[in-house]
């Protein structure tokens, strides 16, 4: 299987392309979702459930409803360096799972290790932790190789970000890689921080 992703500064777009990849026959334990939360809401008791509910296509601690497929499992907790988070499916699986089902930490490899070990390189690792940190969409699907060209033809009707450009951005400001010990930005952080136009492939 190969790996396909999509970074998206708005999270809706990344639910849209979680929508479009089911509806294209892609199933949704192959596609996970992970998105800051925007919302400061307490994420220490949800993931102390997040080996229950993270199974393959299943969130943590489900909050979210009215959805259809991957989304309706939508749940929450806490990555050290990014800070509360909506996700759903297998990545999530593998972040509570190695945590033993608890907040996921730098011992476990946090979400960077996570990501490289699903095929991610490193240095695009590094990009989408950070992006995510930064308030961000990440969307991660395991594709068939015939269904490579599928996904990233959904992906790239949506404003997905070019991650080299964006890599670009961050070291411009002086950054080198995602750092799990820095303390994640606050909700307020992440709703002014600069808007940079996604930019299309």
């Amino acid at each position: 299987m190969a790996t396909v992703t999509g970074l998206f500064d708005q999270r809706g777009d990344a639910e849209r392309a979680v929508e479009q990849l089911e509806d294209a026959g892609i199933s949704s334990d192959n596609i996970s979702i992970v998105s800051r939360t925007g919302e400061g809401r307490k994420v220490e008791e949800q993931g102390n459930k997040a080996a229950e509910g993270a199974g393959a296509g299943a969130g943590v601690g489900a909050v979210a409803g009215g959805a259809g497929g991957l989304l309706a499992g939508l749940g929450m907790l806490a990555i050290p360096g990014v800070g509360p988070v909506v996700a759903a499916g297998w990545l999530v699986a593998a972040l509570a799972g190695a945590a033993g089902g608890a907040v996921v930490g730098g011992a476990a490899g946090g979400i960077v290790g996570a990501l490289i070990k699903s095929g991610v390189p490193e240095e695009d690792a590094n990009v989408y932790a950070e992006s995510v940190r930064r308030g961000s969409s990440l969307v991660v699907a395991r594709v068939d190789d015939d269904e490579i060209a599928t996904a990233n033809q959904i992906l790239d009707r949506l404003p997905r970000v070019n991650i080299r450009e964006r890599r670009a951005l961050y070291a411009g400001q002086g950054w080198q890689r995602f750092d799990d010990t820095l303390d994640p930005y606050d909700d307020a952080d992440v709703d002014s921080r600069p808007y940079t136009p996604p930019p299309r492939f």
